[in-house]
């Protein structure tokens, strides 16, 4: 049996800016802070940043972002001074808020998810049981999917969303100090990288097409694509709707396919309203791809395929696959951040594939294995109900 996560009791969310300036400036000087926000995007393409959770070496703070009149800037300064680490779980979404909000990206950061892939927590371990696991308390949930928007804010909910930065802290020392025991601390800089790259977060209208699923390589197909999706993005963002509010992806790939060139022939769209043909965005998306059909096939997007693999390779791909599932438990790495499927076939193809899972720290521990399994060098076994790799001599 755990215990509760944080006792039940009245919090008083910072709702002035002074109170806020306070409270950063208190931060000064110290090695680490804990972050988390609250936040609604359901109805909306930009996310509504509702609360701000930070927790600091002597105290943990509520900030209502919605209050009126409250000026975030001290908050914006404390995430930018790079003095301090910042200290997340699943880090994503939030700083995809913060680089929405402040145009740049907090750093530097810490991802305690991330963190506890390489410390033997499994893949993508959640923070409620992340905490649990690492100092035997239990979470409240029953406010996870509240409505973060309206106001006035329960006890409950304030306790629930200050809950997620106080164990955060002890969570954080115990996954760094394991990191540095054991040597990993480097194995997250190419996360950590990907995390910290605006790149990441960027909603460029011309790249919205790379998201869609299809295998249609087609180049006038893709040049349509590429122009109906970029102006479903241009229309999400103005509007701040969600993106299937203007029309879902089906209905974009029937626009590619079909790249109407009349109102007439629009109006026979699957997925689009009743009416649109007869509105004033039917011009606008007629013209986006008119603009599509009409683009050079040298300047038409790309659509990278996997080369298809040699005949044989499924059945060493999944011997690998076992080696990869061994390699997790014995070392306490998720195999997601060791290899992916794609990985493995490629691996299995070639010896000198250009993929992660050959390089690094990543090589050390699974691809020389792997290289060892292909050449005959090792042998899988069971043993004691338990797989085994048994070196062997080539034939």
């Amino acid at each position: 049996m755990g215990v509760s996560l944080i006792a039940a009791m009245s919090i008083k969310p910072i709702t002035d800016t002074d109170t806020l300036q306070a409270f950063c400036k208190r931060q000064q000087g110290s090695q680490y802070v804990t972050v988390d926000t609250e936040f609604m995007r359901e109805k909306t393409y930009w996310p509504i940043l509702c609360l701000v959770q930070i927790g600091g070496p002597d105290d943990a703070v509520v900030v209502d972002a919605m209050a009126p009149n409250l000026d975030l800037t001290p908050l914006y300064n404390l995430m930018l001074d790079q003095s301090i680490l910042k200290v997340f779980h699943a880090a994503r979404q939030d700083l995809e808020i913060f680089y929405y909000k402040m145009g740049k990206l907090p750093g530097p950061i810490f991802d305690t998810q991330l963190a506890a892939m390489v410390c033997g927590f499994g893949d993508q371990i959640g923070y409620e049981p992340l905490v649990a696991k690492i100092l035997g308390v239990r979470a409240n949930k029953q406010s996870r999917f509240s409505d973060w928007s309206r106001r006035p804010l329960t006890d409950q909910q304030l306790n629930y969303a200050l809950g997620d930065v106080t164990h955060l802290r002890s969570a954080y020392e115990s996954l760094a100090k394991q990191l540095e025991e054991n040597g990993r601390s480097h194995w997250l800089d190419e996360e950590m990288a990907v995390l910290s790259s605006t790149q990441t977060y960027a909603t460029e209208p011309a790249n919205a097409w790379k998201r869609i699923k299809s295998r249609n390589i087609d180049s006038k197909f893709l040049s349509v694509l590429q122009a109906v999706a970029a102006w479903r993005e241009r229309e999400a963002q103005q509007r701040d709707l969600p993106r299937n509010r203007i029309a879902r992806d089906d209905t974009l790939l029937d626009l590619a396919s079909r790249a109407p060139k009349t109102l007439d022939e629009l109006a026979h769209t699957r997925g689009l309203s009743n009416g649109f043909s007869k509105g004033k965005n039917a011009n606008i998306l007629l013209s986006a791809i008119a603009e599509g059909r009409a683009l050079p096939k040298n300047q038409a997007p790309i659509k990278k395929m996997k080369p298809p693999l040699p005949p044989g390779i499924g059945p060493l791909t999944e011997l690998l696959k076992v080696m990869l599932r061994q390699c997790s438990e014995r070392t306490g790495v998720a195999s997601r951040l060791i290899a992916s499927v794609s990985d493995l076939e490629q691996v299995a193809a070639d010896d000198n594939a250009d993929v992660r899972t050959l390089k690094g720290w990543r090589r050390d521990i699974f691809g020389e294995q792997a290289l060892a399994l292909k050449r005959g060098e090792l042998a899988i076994i069971v043993e004691n109900n338990a797989i085994r790799l048994l070196p062997q001599t080539p034939k």
